[in-house]
């Protein structure tokens, strides 16, 4: 009996010896658990057996042999040590009389779970204890072979990490040197394509809710309307298939599994969104943030673009509207001329680069003299080409001998026929006779002139509506004013009148009178410095908001 016993002994030594030496040639934890279950199934002639490992801190079943499907389906996955009552009833439903626990020196690496014998004899003390060395020996082997898949899963991992850093450094450089957003569009589609495996794609911009579609491989309409009934704004983080199926059907339903925001400053600018891959498998958060990344640069090459495109058009713009200035200033009169009782100086300064205001001295064949001034509703280029016509239509009507009235008849049908609806012209025009000494004139609506004389205001208000509102109905009327030797008139715009503060008030109309009747003993170009001067010194701090423009008529 002692022998029999030694050579049992000296058989599981030799058996557990060859095991160790086996399953210790190889660092693939699927050859180690094999192994352990065929070395069972071999020693024990069991019927069934289950080797579960703890993956995540749940117990996993990751060998079956003897089993069929649905038992193995049924093993229960939870947290091992918190609830073995579920394992219990698990082991006794399927008549499994063994189970025994894999450890390391560290912890508790899964369960060795084995059904009855052919034999159905019960495992003896002998058996347990071989079982019990068995495990020791292959639970090393186990821990070494999930290190060592462990650091391959890490080297994989970094690899990855490496290879996505070298290729954003690449397209860094390429995305900083495309200036275009068709370009841009293309090579981040290449870029993720080649990257995460995908077939079906699409890359738009989204600006005041307009949306671009750069690059798609979705029908556009279908992808518009996916995309138009989802608001853009709530694409603030990468959102994956489960928050896509749940909260944003629309894109659900074309195959989109992966919405990545391209942003800037905090602010969605475009999306990338991203069918399943062609392996199948789920987009890991390596990927999800290689995309991002990549769509970042992209966002900001675009962006760049877009601000590079807008520069260009601003500099044609700025030397276009130089051109603009130069032909209004030429416009303008460019010498005052000198008459015989009268003394005259002007002054215009546009708010922007061409304005709406005008004025303008012209002397006639038969030795009188126009004045004129003119406000354009609005500013920019638009009231600056509605001057000029205003410029055009005074010098082609007063040269014609037509008596001012009927003149005055004639321009605002010319200028309602060449305005948009909405502008309008306030007007003033008068002719200064030169033997005379007489000023007949026209208001058209202006700020009436102010005539100064003997330390009082007369305002010249007699004429008609403004310019261009409607074709001529009630004709205008003139006046005619005898002008005396001291007499200043100040012809001005609302530009001065309505210039604002820091503290958004007005000039006023008042101040600019108790200014004149202070300033009507200086020449004109006294006048004028001292009126620009005053205007300036109130609105310091402030932008200019309107046209501003002044002409002042002394008489000898």
């Amino acid at each position: 009996m002692l022998k029999a016993d030694n050579n049992n002994a000296v058989r599981n030594l030799s058996a557990l010896v060859d095991f160790s030496n086996l399953i210790n040639s190889s660092l693939n934890v699927e050859f180690a658990l094999n192994n352990i279950l065929l070395t069972c199934f071999g020693k024990f002639h069991t019927t069934k057996g289950i080797i579960a490992l703890v993956d995540d801190g749940i117990l996993k079943v990751k060998v079956s042999k003897g089993l069929k499907e649905n038992i193995v389906g049924n093993f229960p996955c939870i947290p091992f040590g918190k609830n073995n009552t579920d394992l219990k009833i698990f082991l006794d439903e399927n008549n499994f009389p063994i189970c025994r626990e894999i450890s390391s020196q560290n912890k508790i690496l899964g369960v060795l779970i084995l059904g009855e014998r052919f034999t159905k004899k019960p495992y003896d003390d002998d058996d347990l204890e071989f079982l019990n060395t068995l495990l020791n020996i292959g639970s090393t082997a186990i821990e070494n072979s999930l290190i060592v898949a462990e650091l391959k899963d890490v080297n994989r991992n970094l690899d990855s990490k490496v290879n996505q850093l070298s290729s954003l450094f690449d397209l860094s450089k390429e995305f900083s040197g495309i200036l275009e957003e068709e370009m841009v569009g293309k090579l981040l589609v290449y870029s993720i394509i080649g990257q995460l495996l995908v077939t079906k794609f699409a890359v738009v911009t989204c600006s005041d809710k307009n949306i671009q579609i750069l690059e798609t491989k979705i029908p556009e309409q279908q992808l518009r309307d996916a995309i138009t009934s989802c608001e853009v704004n709530k694409f603030n983080k990468a959102i994956v298939k489960d928050e896509i199926e749940n909260k944003f059907e629309p894109l659900a339903k074309i195959g989109i599994v992966l919405v990545i925001p391209m942003q800037i400053k905090g602010e969605t600018k475009g999306l990338i969104l991203l069918g399943s891959r062609l392996n199948k498998m789920p987009f890991s958060q390596s990927d999800i943030e290689f995309a991002s990344s990549v769509g970042g640069l992209a966002i900001i090459s675009i962006e760049n673009s877009r601000l590079f495109k807008e520069a260009l058009e601003k500099q044609r713009l700025e030397k276009d509207l130089e051109i603009a200035r130069n032909i209004q200033k030429n416009l303008l009169p460019d010498i005052i001329p000198k008459l015989d009782h009268y003394e005259i100086a002007a002054f215009n300064q546009s708010a922007r680069q061409v304005g709406g205001d005008y004025y303008d001295i012209v002397k006639l064949d038969n030795g009188n003299t126009v004045i004129a001034i003119a406000d354009v509703s609005g500013k920019g280029v638009q009231a600056a080409l509605l001057m000029a016509n205003v410029q055009a239509f005074l010098k082609s009507i007063c040269k014609q001998n037509i008596d001012l009235d009927k003149a005055s008849n004639l321009i605002n049908d010319l200028v309602s026929e060449n305005t948009t609806e909405g502008s309008f012209i306030t007007f003033f025009w008068g002719v200064l006779n030169n033997e005379t000494k007489e000023l007949t004139y026209v208001n058209a609506g202006h700020n009436p002139p102010m005539l100064i004389r003997d330390n009082e205001i007369i305002k010249l208000k007699t004429g008609g509506m403004i310019l261009g509102v409607m074709q001529t109905i009630i004709p205008y009327q003139s006046e005619v004013v005898k002008l005396h030797t001291g007499d200043v008139i100040f012809l001005f715009t609302d530009g001065i009148t309505e210039a604002m503060n820091i503290n958004n008030e007005e000039y006023t109309d008042e101040r600019l009178e108790e200014l004149a009747l202070n300033i009507s003993a200086k020449t004109p170009n006294e006048i004028l410095e001292t009126i620009k001067n005053d205007v300036s010194e109130f609105t310091t701090g402030a932008v200019q908001s309107d046209d501003i423009t002044c002409l002042i008529l002394k008489v000898r």
